[in-house]
């Protein structure tokens, strides 16, 4: 059997960005989350806030690291599978990626290392400007990556002549179309995703009775957060698909399992698209509720697969269902906040045994949402790496062969399977040690101290402990 290095390299790349993709979403909410706790003490000197500054900083170093481990991959990719793609983009994207490193990694580099080692040598002001700046970089480097990839989405200030990208307009190139609803909607992602977890962890511990204090305080906060940003996700959402249909029309189409151009078209709950006949073996829906929301009537016109030549269509099946993932989850999230609302109106929020097991279980939902989202997103591209420009085939390296690209493809896989069980492996400790002197205090219970994870580890430990101590 012949491989095929134009599907393997697509499907390693595939697999590369989904498993980078799920650290920086985390990290930069988080990120955020650890600068307002920062600042909640540093106002009020409250030792919670110190406790769960210093638990969730411990939590953001690791994840913060198997995110540039899983990330410095991605570059080399673009040279030894796509090639033909990034000299041709190189006049963009190269200084795009520039701009990223210079502008955010150098930031973060150097004020993490405040974050980290700073506490209690620098002055409590220098710290919180730390966790500030580090905050500010996540989103200055979410800005530049997510404007290149909505650039091949939408390209604009560009013109294609012998093969290569060349600028005309930088301005029009970097605030390409759909990028302020990529941004907005990506960045909306990230605080649902590391408000989610927060509110699962601190869930988990209030179940198991430990630093009460602490843990409603994290509790309350991100579900007050998770209440009004969960609905406004659904609105970006919504203007972001309006985006979309105008611009990648094909990839709606594909979204809403839509064949023919017409008005009146259902929002299908469920069907099983099939490419072959250009039409859906089976349809549940509710009816003209895809028209309404994507041109706000009822009778409006949506455009079909159909009007797009066999060979341009994306693989309607996965766009289809991957949405309807992401949409689904997004409901979830939805109706779970709006539950606490109503539990912390009847005061049981804290009590509620299943709503808190809820919670635990919805920490992970933000990550499948996010990669269901992603794979909506590249995958309803296909087969143009920039849409409507070069294809997926014009841009990968000519002398690749299939042997290549799976032994390539194995070793990723193999790599960051052991990254991902070492960092899994030192989350889960980090998570079950949580806040140990505060225990102590509470319950009378003797803890022998974990072996630090890392020297920023013992650091935490030593520093953080006359704050704890009463």
């Amino acid at each position: 059997m012949e491989l095929d290095p134009l599907l393997l390299s697509r499907l390693q790349f595939a697999f590369v960005v989904s498993f980078h993709a799920i650290f920086p979403v985390f990290t930069i909410g988080l990120a955020s989350y650890i600068a307002v706790l920062n600042g909640l003490f540093y106002k009020t000197e409250n030792p919670a806030w110190d406790r769960l500054a210093l638990f969730w900083t411990k939590v953001f170093a690791v994840v913060f690291g198997m995110g540039v481990v899983s990330g410095i991959v991605m570059s080399f990719q673009f040279g030894t599978n796509w090639s033909n793609f990034s000299q041709a983009a190189a006049n963009f994207l190269g200084p795009m990626l520039s701009y990223e490193v210079v502008t955010a990694f150098f930031l973060e580099a150097a004020f993490l290392g405040v974050l980290l080692f700073g506490r209690g040598k620098v002055p409590q002001g220098v710290h919180l400007l730390a966790a500030i700046m580090v905050a500010v970089g996540t989103f200055i480097s979410s800005f530049w990556i997510l404007s290149a990839n909505s650039w091949m989405q939408t390209p604009a200030g560009v013109e294609l002549v012998d093969g290569s990208f060349r600028v005309t307009d930088w301005g029009a190139a970097i605030f390409n179309p759909s990028f302020p609803w990529r941004f907005a909607h990506m960045v909306m992602a990230s605080f649902l995703t590391g408000g989610f977890v927060v509110a699962g962890v601190s869930a988990w511990y209030l179940l198991i009775g430990r630093d009460p204090d602490a843990n409603r305080r994290a509790l309350s906060m991100c579900l007050w957060l998770l209440l009004v940003l969960a609905p406004a996700q659904a609105v970006i959402g919504d203007f972001h698909g309006l985006n979309t249909l105008e611009h990648q029309p094909a990839k709606v189409a594909a979204m809403e399992g839509n064949w023919e151009t017409r008005g009146n078209v259902p929002m299908l709950i469920a069907a099983w698209p099939d490419q072959e006949t250009q039409g859906n073996r089976f349809e549940i829906g509710i009816p003209n509720l895809a028209s309404l929301i994507l041109t706000h009537r009822a009778d409006g016109e949506v455009p079909g697969l159909a009007d797009t030549p066999r060979d341009e269509q994306p693989e309607v099946w996965l766009v289809f269902w991957a949405f309807r993932v992401m949409v689904g989850l997004g409901v979830a999230m939805i109706a779970v906040v709006l539950a606490g609302l109503w539990l912390r109106r009847g005061g049981r929020l804290y009590r509620h045994r299943g709503y808190l097991q809820v919670l635990r279980g919805m920490s992970v939902t933000p990550f499948v949402a996010v990669l269901a989202g992603w794979i909506v997103t590249e995958t309803g591209r296909a087969p143009w790496l920039v849409y409507g420009m070069m294809s997926h085939a014009e841009g990968v390296t000519p002398s690749l062969t299939g042997g290549m690209a799976l032994f390539t493809l194995i070793g990723y896989v193999a790599v960051y399977a052991v990254v991902f069980a070492s960092g899994v492996y030192y989350l889960t400790r980090v998570v079950r040690q949580g806040m140990l002197p505060e225990d102590e205090e509470d319950h009378g219970e003797v803890h022998r101290p974990m072996r630090p994870l890392s020297a920023a580890h013992a650091s935490f430990e030593h520093d953080a402990a006359p704050t704890w101590r009463k």
